[in-house]
């Protein structure tokens, strides 16, 4: 489903100051890697250096003798780098080029006497220097962790491309070496020794000098990586999240995700009065909004454009996670973006709720059932809850969460029991007569942020793997039936994914076309909660409120759903510590903070 079909000034507006890549820095990104892609196997093949395509592999440092097949392999990979920071104008990827261009075309000229490969690598310069002013883009945030990032990628690249390099010349391999010996000869001549293969005449030279400048390439880029300086992503300041909490008090009953703007890995531009704001985080290039714009709706416009300013600067590919309807209709208004419904919100009123009923039979079955093992629930605001049990919950929330990274990132807060976020509920699940562990009697745990005065929205379901199922269903159940005491009259509950495609697809009449995706849906559901959280979500009997991702064109969706699984914590390219060693840390931090309560307690006994 699309919304918000942009109007005619909506386009012109956007096609003269959007962050669309322009036409010119795309060419010159694709021919840089085409002439990447001619050096690497003008320096690797020998039958390609004398085929009928010998002519166009002369683009770059040639590829006869030893030297120019070293010097076209190292071109030909670092063009490959720098083509995608070209095609996204980045400033620092077009220097390097126009220093890169050059050199190569002086070494066609001394290596191969070739003035005609030397004419080709300036006539790519030509275009580089007439349009630098369109090479404008700022550096990506960065760090030090990119460093290693490119000595695993780039190892692994020049030990797969050493080995097509030591395989290419069958002809005047000496003998027949093993895989083993083959490995073993890349690896000596990455580090500048001589291997175990041997071959006849000037072509160990012409591999080694190949090997070599892989090697050499692998070891500069990390080194240059390692000391540059770093540009760290942006980060809430304490201003900002005043700024932000005033808005959210006096708009944020509007949307039930404003509470999760304040994150604190997130960044934010506010609009030029300073009524309204939009928070995100970069992501592998894609600046990545989640949620409406928090503040004044009139207001959005000023903020959204500072937004579009952003990503434009750097280059950055514009996306909106989870908007609304109204949302999205500004978001495409005011950018020329587009909308695609991306799933459904569960939001359940109090006053309607009840146990009642046969739809809620399976619900209360199960919730009468957990009552009588011996469950009991509390429901309280994080201000009311003493700083150790808040503690203890802190540390059986991370240890519940069964997965090596925090997920979450446009329904999720990222933290429970901050002094500032006093506002929120936690309910917790309790059985006295169980086998105390190390947090006690606390089984499982719910967190909501404040939705407004008169709202909550749920942040995170974490239990306890040994206890009873139905852990979730229970608090749920509890939080509800207490949100009147708190004045709460709606509850937002988990979001679900292409919700409206899996209840029309499983319904008598659906087409072929519905029904095949269903099915590759509840196929991604083995390792995603996709039907499972439709299917739970459903048993609350709630309303169904349709959240949009709003994106450039067509072809930047993969790269924005890559993005944010990154950013929801699904796919992780970081090194993470070992899930062992967490588990340890945590329940050994948990058992100290028990003792050190019980000895407390123990102390103000005696004293009494």
């Amino acid at each position: 489903m699309s919304i918000g079909v942009p109007n005619r000034s909506s386009r012109v507006r956007q096609l003269i100051r959007g962050p669309r890549p322009e036409a010119v820095p795309v060419l010159i990104g694709r021919a840089c890697a085409l002439v990447g892609l001619l050096d690497v196997a003008a320096g690797v093949f020998p039958r390609f250096r004398h085929s009928r395509m010998h002519t166009m592999a002369e683009v770059l440092p040639g590829a006869l003798g030893p030297f120019a097949a070293a010097l076209s392999l190292s071109a030909g990979v670092l063009l490959l780098l720098l083509a995608h920071g070209l095609k996204r104008s980045k400033r620092r990827a077009w220097r390097a080029a126009v220093a890169l261009l050059p050199a190569g075309a002086v070494a066609q000229f001394t290596y191969r006497h070739s003035l005609v490969g030397a004419l080709i690598s300036l006539a790519l310069l030509v275009p580089l220097l007439r349009h630098r002013d369109q090479f404008a883009a700022l550096p990506d945030p960065r760090s030090r962790w990119r460093a290693l990032a490119n000595f695993v990628l780039m190892g692994a690249g020049s030990l797969g491309l050493g080995l097509v390099i030591v395989s290419a010349h069958p002809k005047r391999m000496v003998g027949d070496p093993s895989l083993a010996d083959r490995i073993s000869h890349v690896l000596y001549g990455l580090f500048g020794f001589e291997g175990p293969v041997d071959y006849q005449g000037n072509t160990s030279w012409t591999v080694a000098f190949s090997l070599g400048a892989l090697g050499l390439l692998t070891a500069i880029t990390t080194v240059y990586l390692a000391f540059r300086p770093e540009h760290p992503a942006a980060r809430l300041t304490e201003e900002d999240e005043v700024r932000l909490r005033a808005l959210l008090d006096k708009h944020g009953r509007r949307d039930s995700l404003g509470h999760f703007a304040l994150r604190r890995d997130k960044a934010v531009v506010f609009s030029p009065s300073g009524k309204a704001a939009v928070t995100y985080r970069v992501v592998s290039g894609v600046m990545l909004a989640s949620g409406d714009p928090i503040g004044d709706v009139e207001a959005w416009p000023g903020a959204i454009e500072r937004f579009m300013d952003e990503a434009r600067a750097h280059s950055w590919t514009p996306a909106v996670m989870g908007c609304s309807e109204t949302g999205g209709e500004v978001w495409t208004r005011e950018t020329g973006l587009d909308a695609l419904e991306l799933g459904d919100e569960a939001v359940v009123d109090v006053a309607d709720f009840s146990l009642a009923g046969r739809a809620m039979r399976n619900v209360r079955q199960m919730v009468k059932r957990i009552e009588r093992a011996g469950y009991e629930t509390l429901v309280r605001r994080v201000r009311d809850i003493g700083e150790g049990e808040l503690e203890r919950i802190r540390l059986a929330a991370e240890d519940w969460r069964g997965t090596d990274t925090e997920r979450g990132f446009s329904m999720a807060l990222g933290r429970i029991g901050d002094p500032t976020d006093g506002d929120c509920l936690i309910a917790t699940a309790h059985k006295a007569d169980a086998e105390p562990g190390p947090y006690g009697d606390l089984k499982a745990i719910l967190h909501f942020v404040p939705w407004g005065p008169d709202g909550a929205s749920l942040d995170l379901m974490r239990r306890d793997r040994s206890a009873d199922p139905g852990m979730n269903e229970l608090l749920i159940v509890a939080s509800l039936q207490a949100a009147p005491k708190f004045d709460i009259a709606r509850v937002s509950l988990n979001f679900a994914m292409f919700r409206a495609a899996l209840a029309r697809g499983e319904k008598i009449g659906a087409g072929p076309v519905l029904r095949a995706w269903r099915g590759l849906l509840v196929f991604l559901s083995r390792w995603f909660q996709i039907e499972s959280l439709y299917k739970f979500n459903a048993k609350f009997q709630p309303r169904w409120e349709p959240r949009f991702v709003v994106y450039r064109a067509s072809g930047d969706l993969p790269r924005i759903g890559f993005a944010a699984m990154q950013a929801e914590g699904f796919v992780n390219l970081a090194l993470p510590l070992p899930r062992f060693l967490r588990r340890r840390t945590s329940t050994a931090r948990a058992c100290a903070h028990s003792v050190a309560e019980r000895t407390m307690a123990d102390r103000d006994v005696r004293a009494a």
